[in-house]
């Protein structure tokens, strides 16, 4: 354990390290379920929401530890991360499954991963414009609050930069190639902010114990 922290200068650093690697797993795993339309009740929604409530909580205390820079480079590096994988998922379809011993033909495996291109650019123009929104509203707020208030800069953000999120993925991917109506993009897209918002709000008690466990772990670290 201690040749593996040495790797690390600070402690600070490891809580970098693993509040990134909770960032970058599901933000990329969201993207790549994306491309499911789920229905609740009446309306329809994509099941790539699961993963982003974790990341909008790891978004809030990276953005609280490392700052607006840190949030912004980890989303640019996050999205070369999902275009990469989109390229690999690309790569794999393009190689037959091996006939009568593959568990996984090529049309199911093309089902499940063959995200369109319309998916792709969708998910990572969504994805940037909302983060930045998301960290531009952040420190709007925390600038007014300083350290108080830790509801309000968090919900907020997510509340504004999830707006957009919500209709431009579902407006590049689904609407504009003409997958669905303007009538279903619209109420999916309001289906989908509303359960972001409603996450959003029920997490605020797992970000103030997301800053209280992290201060705690750098309080003891050695001077």
């Amino acid at each position: 354990m201690e040749k593996a922290y040495s790797m690390f200068k600070t402690k600070k650093e490891v809580v970098f390290i693993i509040l990134s690697g909770i960032f970058i797993t599901n933000a990329v795993t969201a993207e790549l379920i994306g491309g499911k339309l789920i229905q609740i009740g009446p309306f329809v929604m994509s099941i790539g929401i699961l993963p982003w409530p974790i990341v909008f909580l790891t978004t809030d205390l990276i953005n609280d530890y490392f700052g607006e820079k840190g949030v912004k480079k980890l989303s640019l590096i996050t999205a070369g991360l999902i275009a990469y994988s989109f390229i690999i998922l690309l790569l794999a379809m393009s190689i037959p499954a091996a006939k009568g011993i593959s568990p996984v033909n090529d049309t199911q495996f093309t089902a499940v991963f063959g995200q369109s291109m319309w998916i792709i650019v969708g998910s990572i123009i969504a994805f940037l414009i909302s983060q930045l929104i998301d960290v531009t509203v952040f420190w709007f707020f925390k600038n007014r609050t300083g350290n108080k208030k830790i509801w309000l800069r968090a919900t907020g953000s997510t509340i504004i930069s999830q707006l957009f999120d919500s209709f431009i993925v579902l407006g590049i991917a689904f609407w504009l190639p003409g997958k669905i109506n303007f009538e279903t993009f619209l109420t999916s897209a309001l289906t989908g902010y509303t359960f972001k918002l409603g996450t959003a709000i029920l997490l605020t008690p797992l970000i103030y114990l997301g800053h209280c466990t992290i201060k705690k772990y750098l309080a003891t670290e050695k001077e």
